[in-house]
């Protein structure tokens, strides 16, 4: 685990009116193929009436890409609201656009323009949130080393996730991998080797 990764923070609907026809853009974070699949299903059952459900989904595994144009003409809809995704650089993301025909054909190159900038929109309504790799660590000391160490977290980006207190105190923290080896020496300096920080798993933060 050793990179950056960029997805969309939540799920969010955007809509715009282009010559009287009603783009609604759907995007959402998704974890696998399965999870796009049943979000897209969920919007062509939610707007059945609508003439065109057009969707596009990128994940993270095995690099999948997929897209759909919904009988509107080959290339219009489709690869511009995947393109969209592709630009906004995340991943394990789906988008959905929906399309309530206002009775004005609008052209290839009008369709392109409508479904990038619904599904623009509704990414930008997502949210898009970049999370980095953290070591998930523990450090057992006693009460007076415990308030140095709180203080030195506290000018870090870190997360901590419980605090145990015993005749010892246990704190289970997680800190971005660059930070791990700097703060494992400040602790065994600040406690004059009597503290050592263990770690014990690894995770996905929000990057601060």
């Amino acid at each position: 685990m050793d990179e950056l990764y960029v997805t969309l923070g939540s799920a969010a609907d955007a809509e715009l009116v282009e010559k009287k026809s009603v783009f609604i853009g759907h995007a959402a974070h998704v974890d696998s193929e399965e999870e796009a699949l049943l979000f897209i299903d969920e919007m062509r059952h939610k707007y059945a009436d609508a003439r065109h459900n057009v969707y596009a989904y990128m994940l993270k595994e095995n690099n999948i890409m997929r897209y759909s144009d919904d009988k509107e003409p080959q290339g219009s809809a489709g690869i511009p609201v995947l393109d969209v995704i592709r630009k906004s650089g995340v991943t394990d993301a789906v988008v959905v656009v929906t399309r309530y025909f206002g009775g004005i054909l609008l052209g290839k190159g009008g369709l392109v323009r409508a479904y990038s900038s619904a599904a623009s929109l509704a990414v930008k309504a997502a949210g898009i949130v970049t999370y980095e790799p953290y070591d998930e660590l523990e450090v057992k000391c006693d009460y007076k080393t415990y308030q140095i160490i709180k203080n030195e977290l506290s000018k870090l980006p870190s997360v901590t996730d419980d605090v145990i207190y015993d005749a010892d105190i246990t704190v289970k923290f997680a800190l971005p991998v660059a930070y791990t080896a700097p703060f494992s020496e400040k602790v065994s300096e600040i406690s004059a080797g009597k503290c050592a920080v263990k770690k014990t798993g690894e995770r996905l933060g929000a990057k601060m």
